[in-house]
């Protein structure tokens, strides 16, 4: 049977959580330690949305696969371990995400490995905000349609009752490969015009915005969304 909520997907790093600033770092730290070309943080920032391998293959060019593999331990290591650059939620998204949950399904689609996710879940609590949760090892990566099509899926809605809510042009891209509303958030990694771009309906600029834009745009009934603009 067929939900009657909305379902609103929310990208994780740079959309809910403030991990750009370690994510570009433990990408840096990276490249140094195994001798490659340091890359620019502006360079890193423009690849987050992406799942790993492809991020790295964009960085670096074609490594071979045993270099792929090693950087993306070291990567992982880096990360989670020896990093310590805090990664907290972006103010006011625990609040928005109390409230909107009372009305809505809510979901995550993430260039994230399934680990990495399932670990800030459990640091932040969140998990049982999501009625389902995508991760790029166990689908198709940003921005082929897959994720948000098995979310729906799961979500027992449709891509009408579907808003797609990221930082990344990858996320705009996805939301638009999927016939869903994409909503960009500026706040993240990708501008404005680049968010618009790329097939954004309407760019906010901080969490704050985001959340009075969703409570004010969704409605409480089951209707489709072709008037989110």
């Amino acid at each position: 049977m067929m939900s009657q909520k909305h379902l609103i997907i929310f990208d994780w790093d740079g959309t809910l959580m403030d991990s750009v600033g370690r994510i570009v770092s433990s990408m840096q730290a990276t490249a140094k330690a195994l001798e490659l070309p340091v890359p620019l943080a502006t360079d890193v920032q423009h690849i987050i949305g992406l799942s790993l391998a492809p991020a790295i293959e964009q960085l670096f060019g074609g490594l071979a696969e045993p270099q792929l593999r090693q950087f993306i331990r070291r990567y992982s290591d880096e990360y989670v371990t020896f990093n310590q650059t805090p990664t907290p939620l972006f103010n006011g998204i625990e609040v928005m995400l109390d409230s909107l949950r009372k009305h809505h399904l809510l979901a995550v689609a993430t260039g994230k490995a399934r680990r990495g996710l399932n670990r800030v879940l459990a640091e932040t609590s969140l998990h049982t905000h999501f009625v389902a949760t995508r991760t790029a090892d166990e689908t198709a990566g940003k921005p082929d349609p897959l994720m948000l099509q098995q979310l729906i899926n799961e979500a027992q809605t449709s891509a009408a009752r579907t808003i797609m809510v990221g930082d990344s042009i990858y996320d705009m891209e996805m939301a638009k490969n999927a016939g869903v509303t994409a909503i960009g958030v500026s706040y993240g990694v990708h501008s404005h015009a680049q968010l618009l771009a790329a097939g954004a309906s309407t760019v906010v600029d901080s969490p704050a915005a985001l959340h009075h834009y969703l409570e004010t745009v969704l409605p409480q009934s089951p209707e489709d969304l072709s008037h989110v603009s």
